[in-house]
């Protein structure tokens, strides 16, 4: 599942990504030669240099290809180069089969950093500072994007486009209605927000996780968003790259501080077992009833996708969101969650490649795809008038306003936990189990090695 969605079935190849990380928070802007291929080197791979093509290889399919490719026109009709763009649903396998066979693509477009990491940690894709602007790129991107990608001091991977997940919508009309706070300034004052529409007989929260093989996945995204909150971001990348275990007291509150939702039958629509039984896409359905059964939900801005058809028909007047916020008494700032695409180089010898990787990462890339809707830029600088509604414009503002951005937790874990325990185990912590003996069982299953 691409943009701003979280992928709920993860390709594998993330298992050793948390020990590439552990060197990965160093100078922001590191010098020296071409790291990828050894020593002053410079990788090779891709298709032939000069050749005025330029192969690409990403995850994304479908309507997404046809605004990406509309995105590239006119940039290739000026400057003679042929970008082809292939997508593979099962890209992390493909890449490094194509890598490993030395058939790799000039750009791979990597869901997650795990992959790349991987492939940074072998020498096998070329450092962006030996052909982009380093200092230019950070100044325009959010903050802590650049880091997602970093491996040993350099970066080998910049955002193509953003994925963004720090929102909590609600139904405008019934939510001004009620003269319910559009702007709470912390957890605490949100809380007291849920009590107000609690009192007036509606469920606060709508709530959904049942997700196939991956229900579990919705309940890390709320974990993960407490633990930047409450404990900032050096906490947050010591806790997924391991630095502190699993199990660290500050993770177990943080679980806790999720349970008064959660857990609490009056919080969450239909209590712990409805949370479990519904699907996510149909968790935020229930609020725009007549009158509404739930108020909010917190969730990327993919949610749009599974609203009802005469919501999204007028959605500036229908839809209200805030940006989920900061804790009182946790990390000063405002954090947002989410992901990126990460354009990397394998064909480190090729001007074309450059040229093609310089545009992508750019804030003159997108508007084509952006007017399409489901988009969003990585930089500050992008024209908002691109975006198709207000609604867009307001999740691009409230990403660009933060103060730092950390990749989702779940999707830098290594596979077994990311994608394994940590998503079983939220189920059987919303069934009842222990926040300490739910992170006590995920810090078990990390691998050893």
């Amino acid at each position: 599942m691409s943009g701003i969605r979280k992928r709920v079935v993860l390709a594998g190849g993330l298992a050793i990504a948390m020990t590439l990380l552990t060197g990965c928070l160093q100078n922001p802007n590191p010098t020296g030669g071409a790291g990828g291929a050894g020593l002053g080197g410079f990788v090779d791979g891709g298709s032939p240099d000069a050749d005025k093509k330029v192969t690409i290889l990403g995850a994304f399919g479908g309507a997404e290809q046809k605004a990406f490719e509309a995105s590239l026109t006119a940039w290739e009709q000026e400057s003679g180069i042929d970008i082809q763009y292939t997508a593979d649903q099962d890209f992390t396998t493909t890449i490094k089969q194509k890598v490993n066979s030395g058939d790799s693509p000039d750009i791979g477009l990597f869901p997650q950093p795990g992959g790349l990491l991987e492939f940074a940690g072998q020498g096998k894709v070329q450092p962006i500072d030996t052909f982009l602007d380093y200092d230019s790129l950070d100044s325009t991107l959010i903050p802590g994007l650049l880091d997602s990608a970093r491996y040993k001091g350099r970066v080998y991977g910049a955002p193509m486009r953003l994925a963004a997940k720090s929102f909590v919508w609600y139904p405008k009309k019934a939510y001004e209605a009620g003269g319910y706070d559009p702007k709470p300034k912390s957890i605490q004052e949100l809380q007291k927000v849920a009590d107000q529409i609690k009192a007036d007989g509606i469920a606060p929260w709508c709530m959904g996780w049942e997700s196939a093989q991956a229900t579990g996945w919705v309940g890390t995204d709320w974990i993960e968003e407490l633990v930047l909150r409450m404990w900032g971001p050096d906490v947050y990348d010591d806790w997924t790259s391991h630095r502190i275990p699993f199990n660290d007291d500050r993770i177990v509150k943080s679980f806790d501080e999720f349970a008064k939702i959660a857990k609490d039958e009056t919080m969450v629509l239909g209590g712990p077992k409805g949370v479990l039984s519904t699907a996510f896409g149909k968790a935020a359905l229930p609020s725009f009833k007549n009158p509404p059964q739930c108020m909010m939900e917190r969730q990327g801005n993919f949610v749009l996708s599974f609203y009802p058809k005469p919501v999204l028909e007028d959605l500036n007047n229908q839809v209200g969101i805030f940006v989920y916020p900061p804790y009182e008494g946790g990390f000063e700032g405002q954090p947002m969650l989410g992901g990126a695409d990460l354009a990397a180089v394998f064909n480190g010898n090729d001007e074309d490649t450059k040229k093609v990787m310089q545009f992508l990462t750019s804030d003159k890339f997108g508007a084509e795809w952006a007017k399409a809707g489901g988009w969003l830029s990585p930089h500050k600088s992008f024209d908002d008038s691109n975006y198709p509604d207000d609604i867009t414009r307001a999740v691009a503002k409230f990403a660009a306003e933060a103060d730092v951005f950390r990749f989702d937790g779940s999707d830098v874990m290594p596979k077994a936990v990311g994608s394994g325990s940590f998503w079983t185990e939220m189920v059987k912590w919303e069934n009842g189990q222990s926040s300490k003996e739910t992170a006590d069982n995920i810090e078990a299953s990390w691998p050893k090695s």
